[in-house]
This record gives structure tokens, sequence and C-alpha cells, in this order.
């Protein structure tokens, strides 16, 4: 250790002002977590006095302010004022002292490590970087595969420079920092052979609501900078955090193939330091990481943060020489960590046009805007304020339009990439990853940007609708009869991780089934039997990475259900098995030549009658896996299964036998098994159902329907479905009243009691357990609730 220079194991994070954040970090990892199992490869850190020790020996101090000073005076440009400044720090010569420290240092990780003119990567890091305010997020530069005392000391002159670059310089004009208030360290590491490896970037929550509950990992074939620049499209993979501590377990809740078309490589002989290749076949269709090795990355990123007591975001490699997996950077997470948490952000979307195209969203905002299509950076100039924009690659070096635009749009990038953080920080929408946007869009097209609808980013044709709405979770009532959410979508959950809920009283598989899972199961099962060509080619493709299509529906179905039920785990979340109708599976990818055409699919083939029925047993057997996996193998147990328009006890004894055969047998591993009301047999034989089943769950709409004999979705009789019908009230009543004298449990899921105060008093009166209403209805039901309580007491003191 010199005052030029320091090695990472005498480093700790409380160093910031001598190698700023970045450094710092990998010194406290290095010298705090190894025994924890964290590796981060060895190296060390020039400090900030070197840096200005660097720029007083070439007089660097006068071009800075005379260049800076001329930009705030607005006497020159952006451009014109960072290029003089680097063009002068690179052309800089190196003082003895410091040129001398850093060969020394050089030659001494050669020592360490048993090579020869090791290849390092050279890595910049401000003192001012990764604070609780602000990021700079991948403002400087970084250059990889550098080996020889030369070309280390012309890459941290670059390193230096690249502390000037347009973006940081706009950065910091943005965030308030004077240019000279922030010095510069440059960190030298041992290189990961990554490039015949993988890496990535993750972060111990989610980012886009904050949710501390899950790490999220990114990844692509080759060097790091692909998925950080937002080049690639990467693999994303999700662990549910609290489950890692079992080894028994394995917790990862979401994995989706990215593309991953390109990779970055070592240059050979006589090339540039790196390269980028096109990625294989073989490569594209493959994962990134093993199970094994995303569970050892999330239980990395739990040790982390519990170490520094905040959320964090990481680099991580995998030599592909070692297998190893190494931490190669870590700092705060900025974002979320200045966000409250006193108030939930709900924003709604009313589409003005059809859906154009998809993409992963950042953020969850919304905007409507008129289209700047920016193909180059050459073209910055004409980016217009208050624009959508629209470009291939979301490059940091975009800042300075960035910070103007009502929302970007990308070809591609993952929600890791230092463009992602910064859209994310600006509070700006975002949907990379599009693939095509660069392609379906044009200047001058109204479109409305929605990052509203969960993790699913969205471009709708015109200027569509959107209001947003603070829900205050400062006064949130006690109320004894349990409020529930009904959850449909896997993507929109988290969003919702804040809301104090009682658990899930609906989940419906079938959401799940047409959205994640996107073909009909027996399709998936034998894809040579479906008979329209197109279809058939789009069930293959869904496939294709997956032992066969059943392992596709278990794998899909499972993970889609562990984002629902890891959001308010412990809790009870209740899933609902598949409920589709006859048309409406018909209408499934693949499903047409699968289905029997029926008059009234209504009250055809549905719920229970399909789950023994010859030809979809097998189907529902996938369902029956799903349920085992997401409960046993991922850890679940919170999950009770509920059987949808059962008809008969004699019936429910055909679907409980079924589901046994298929590892779910009532009572073993805690399983609990409800039943829904939706029939009115289903309250005449509520003592037999109650036999059978562990609970009930009131479907009002198909209640309403069945008792009154209207079809609900008739518009010529909808003056006549009525949920507060005396027939119905009966119904709803006699149901909660035959399931409490049987020790069974009960609840509602439906919208009445959020609409109607006096519904909501009747369940309480009735003695309802729980009410389950969307999200968004949360709050108005949980009053409604407590109103009808205060009441009931008042009622009963009285």
């Amino acid at each position: 250790m010199t005052d030029n220079l320091i090695w990472f194991e005498d480093l700790r994070r409380t160093d910031v002002p001598r190698v700023g954040g970045k450094n710092a970090s990998l010194g406290e990892m290095i010298s705090q977590l190894g025994r924890a199992g964290v590796r981060v490869p060895p190296g060390f850190a020039t400090t900030a006095r070197a840096y200005r020790a660097y720029l007083a020996a070439n007089d660097l101090g006068a071009v800075i302010r005379e260049r800076t000073e001329a930009l705030e005076a607005g006497r020159t440009s952006l451009q014109e004022a960072g290029h003089a400044i680097r063009q002068a720090i690179v052309a800089g010569h190196w003082p003895e002292e410091i040129a001398r420290d850093i060969g020394a240092a050089y030659r001494d990780l050669a020592r360490r490590t048993g090579r020869e003119m090791p290849a390092v990567a050279v890595r910049s890091s401000a003192t001012a970087e990764d604070l609780p305010e602000a990021s700079f997020a991948g403002q400087q530069e970084t250059f990889l595969n550098v080996s020889g005392e030369d070309a280390l000391l012309e890459a941290c002159r670059k390193c230096y420079a690249s502390l000037f670059t347009d973006r940081a310089i706009s950065y910091r004009r943005i965030h308030g920092f004077g240019h000279e208030d922030v010095a510069l360290s440059v960190g030298v590491q041992l290189m990961v052979r990554s490039d015949i490896g993988a890496s990535g970037v993750m972060f111990s929550i989610d980012t886009e609501t904050g949710c501390d509950r899950f790490v999220l990992i990114n990844g692509a074939w080759g060097l790091g900078e692909t998925v950080v620049q937002g080049a690639v499209d990467p693999d994303e993979f999700r662990v549910f955090k609290p489950f890692l501590d079992d080894p028994a377990l394995v917790p990862v809740v979401a994995r989706e193939r990215g593309a991953k078309e390109i990779k970055m490589i070592l240059g050979g002989e006589g090339e540039a330091v790196t390269r980028t290749v096109a990625t294989s076949m073989a490569e594209r269709e493959r994962f990134v990481l093993e199970d094994a090795e995303i569970l050892e990355l999330a239980r990395h990123a739990a040790t982390i943060e519990a170490h520094y007591g905040v959320a964090m975001d990481m680099e991580w490699a995998r030599d592909g020489e070692t297998g190893e997996l190494f931490i190669v950077q870590a700092r705060p997470e900025t974002v979320e960590a200045r966000r409250g948490a006193a108030a939930l952000h709900s924003v709604t979307v009313r589409p003005a046009g059809p859906l154009l195209l998809e993409g992963l969203s950042v953020g969850h905002a919304a905007a409507a805007g008129r289209v700047c299509l920016i193909r180059s950076a050459a073209d910055i100039d004409r980016f217009v304020d208050g624009a959508v924009l629209v470009t291939a690659t979301t490059d940091p070096d975009w800042v300075p339009i960035m910070k103007r635009a009502a929302a970007i749009v990308t070809d591609h990038g993952g929600r890791t990439s230092h463009a992602a953080i910064v859209s994310r920080e600006l509070g700006l929408p975002a949907v990379v990853g599009t693939g095509t946007a660069t392609h379906l869009l044009h200047d001058g097209q109204d479109v409305t940007v929605s990052c509203a609808e969960g993790d699913r980013g969205r471009i709708y044709e015109g200027l569509g609708g959107i209001e947003s709405e603070d829900i205050s979770l400062a006064d949130v009532p006690e109320t004894r009869t349990g409020v529930m959410v009904n959850i449909a979508n896997p993507s929109a959950a988290v969003r919702w991780w804040r809301l104090p809920v009682d658990g899930v009283g609906l989940a419906r598989m079938e959401f799940l089934v047409s959205n994640e899972i996107r073909a009909h199961p027996l399709a998936l099962m034998d894809p040579d039997a479906v008979e329209d060509p197109e279809a058939r080619a789009a069930v293959r493709e869904m496939i294709r990475g997956h032992a066969n299509g059943a392992e596709y529906f278990v794998d899909r179905l499972s993970m889609g259900l562990a984002r629902i039920a890891a959001v308010w785990h412990p809790k009870p979340v209740i899933v609902r098995t598949s409920d589709f109708k006859s048309n409406e599976y018909a209408d499934l990818p693949g499903g047409r030549g699968f289905e029997p055409v029926e008059e009234n699919p209504m009250i055809g083939l549905r719920g229970a009658a399909r789950y023994y029925s010859e030809f979809y047993r097998e189907a529902f057997a996938l369902e029956c896996r799903a349920l085992k996996r997401l409960r046993e193998e991922m850890g679940f147990a919170n999950v009770v299964v509920m059987v949808p328009f059962c008809r008969s006890p004699e019936e429910a004894d055909k679907v409980l036998a079924i589901m046994a055969e298929n590892g779910l047998r009532r009572g073993e591993a805690g399983l609990e098994v409800y039943v829904m009301t939706e029939i009115p047999s289903n309250v005449i034989r509520a003592a037999e159902f109650a036999e059978r089943f562990d609970g009930f769950s009131i479907g009002s709409n198909d209640l309403t329907q069945l008792t009154l004999g209207v079809d609900r979705d008739s518009e010529a009789l909808a003056p006549v479905f009525r949920e507060r019908d005396p027939a119905v009230l009966w119904m709803i009543e006699t149901a909660i009243a035959r399931a409490r004298a049987a020790g069974r449990k009960i609840g509602l899921c439906g919208q009445a009691p959020s609409n109607d105060p006096d519904f909501a008093r009747l369940l309480v009166k009735a003695g309802i357990d729980t009410i389950s209403v969307t999200p968004d209805s949360f709050m108005a039901v949980k009053r409604n609730v407590a109103a009808a309580e205060r009441d009931e007491s008042g009622a009963e003191e009285t």
C-alpha cells in the first residue's frame, strides 16, 4: 500500500473518498465475505490522490475549468467540451512515482496469481458514485483484457478521461455535483475468463417494485459488457430469497430465455482486446445458468445484501475454464432506496388503439406521446423534447436526451442494463428488448407506452388515457374478516406486494395457461397431432429447449404460480385449477382439434368434469404435477388447491382420487383442498361437500347465473342479473351458515363488496371468513368491512 495505490484486501467500504464506491466495495467483499463463499477476483486500486496528482502534473485543472465554464456560459457544446477535456487527459504524462507504483503492483499481481503478464480488467471508480442519492451507473469506462505495464498505464489514462464523457458531465450537472469535486480511482482486477463462460448483472430486490423477497439475475454468454450496455437480450431469472437457506428447495420462480444473439469475447493476436461475435444456435437455445448456479448467485446476493444492510446491484462472471462464479462489482441500489413506502402508486392505462408490440417493462409508469426514432448517436440533436425515444439500444451515452423524453422504447437490452437503471432513476417508463421497435414504429406516430401492467411493457397505437392514484397505506383498519385479493397475472402480482392483504383468495389457473403457457395442454403433449400447420409450428417453437411439451407445461405453470405464491408467503394463496370452457380451450393455439363442440359451453364440459374425462385427464395430471412441484420442490406449501364447478359429492370423489394418484393427497404435507360454491347443489349438499373439502369459496357470478337461470353474458338479460336478488342472498347466507356448522372455512370472490357497502355488511353479518377482491379495490373493501364490523358490534351491544 502506498499513497497512490491500495490492494483490495486492505480496503473497506468506508474508503469511498480514497478509491470510490466501486473499489471500496470490492475491498469490503474480499476482506469480509470470502469466508462466506463470495468469490471476488484479486487486484488493487489507484487512489483519488493519484488522480489529482496526475491532473496537477499536467496542469489539467485549468483545462477542465476553462471548458466547463464555457459550457455553462453557452459558448461551447457538451460534445466539444467533453472531447477537449478527454483529449488533454489522455495526452498527459505519468508522474514517475505513480507509474512506478502501478507497474510494481501489476508485477506483484502476476506473482500472486502465478501468471506471466496477467490479463486484467481496468475499471473506473468515481468518488461520488454509488451514493444513496445518485447511482452514477455506467458513467465511466471499463477496459477489458489489458496485458502488460504499458497497456495498463494507457488504460488508466483512459479511465481518468472517462470522468468527462458527455454522459458523465451531463449527469453531474443534473445532480448538482461540481466537476472538480469528483475524483477517480482505477480498479485493476484479474480477468475472469467469462469470454468463454458467461456473465451478467443481478439485484437483491425486484427492480421495478422494490419487493425485497426476490433476487433478479440477468445473464448472457461472454463478457458482461453486452448485458451492461443493453446490447443483448439476456436470460432472466428470479429467485425467492426466504427459501435460500433450505438446501432441499429450488425456489427459482422465473426462468426466461433471452435471444442472446451476440457475445463479447477476447480478441486474438493482432486484434482489438475484445470483439463482438454472433452466438451459435445452441447457445441461443440454452440458458446460461443451471439451477444450482442460479441458487449460488442468489445466495451470494443475499449474503452481500445482509452484510451491507441495503439492497444491492451486482455484476457476476463465470470462468469458462474453472466453472467458478465470481462477483466482480457490487454497489448499493439507489432508485428504490429513495422511494417512499407510505403510499402505493397505482397507474391505470386505457389504450386508444391496438397493441403494437411488447418488451420488458422498466418502472411502473406510463406515458403517451409522439415517436422520435433515432438510429444512431450521430442523430441525437434531432430529438424532440417530450417525445417517445425509440432506438435500437439504450446506451448510457444517451442520458442527455433520455432525461428530456416522455418514455424510452428499444429493440435490445435487459432489465438490469445501465440504461434501464438510468431510466428508472429518472422515473421514465421504458420498454426494452422489444426486438422490433425500430422496424414497427415510425417518426411522428402517436403511441402509448405502458409499464403499468406487470413485467411486460406494452406499446399501444394512439394517445390513450392514463390515470394515476396514490393509495395511502398509513391507516389500514384492522378487521376480523380477512380481506384477500384476486390475482390472475403473475407479472402484475408483485406490484401489489406492499398491500397488507390476508392472502390471495383466487388465483385463476386458466389465466396462466392463456398467458404463460399459451397453448392447449394436449397440443403440447402431442404436437404432431395438431392439424393446423401454423399452430403446430408455434407449439414446437414454444417447447424448444425443454425435454418435451409436458415438461414445458409443468415448468411454466409452476413458476407462474410461484410468483404469485411468493409475494405474500406464508399467507394462504388459493389456486383454482383450470376452469376453461370447451370453446375457450379450442381458441388456444393447437386446441381446435382436441375440443368437443358444445351448444352451451357455460354449463358444459368445464371444471371438475374435465378432470376425470378420458380425453382430458392426462392434461389435468400436468396441473397436478405443477402444483406438487410448486408446493414440495419449490417450497410454497402456503398454496391451497381449489376445485371449480364441482356438481356433486360423487364428482368430488373422482377428482380427489385423480389428484391423489398424481401426488396431491388432501392432508399430506399440509395440503388443503377447497371447492368453489357456484352451483346451487354446492349449497344444498354443503354438508356432504364439507366431508370432502377443507373450505368453500363462493363464486357469486356463476351462483347468481345458475340460481336465477340467467346467462351472465347476455346483454338482453343484464337487468335481471342481480347478486342482491333474495334468492341469491339466501344461497350465500345458507352456504356460509352450513360451512360454519361443519367447521369449514368459507370466503367470497367478487367485486360486489367493493361496489356495494351494504353487500359487505351482509357478508360480515352472515359470518363469512374472508372476502377476496381485485387489488385496486382492497382499501375500499377493507374500510367497508371495518365499518360493517363496527355496526355489527354496536348492534350486538344494543
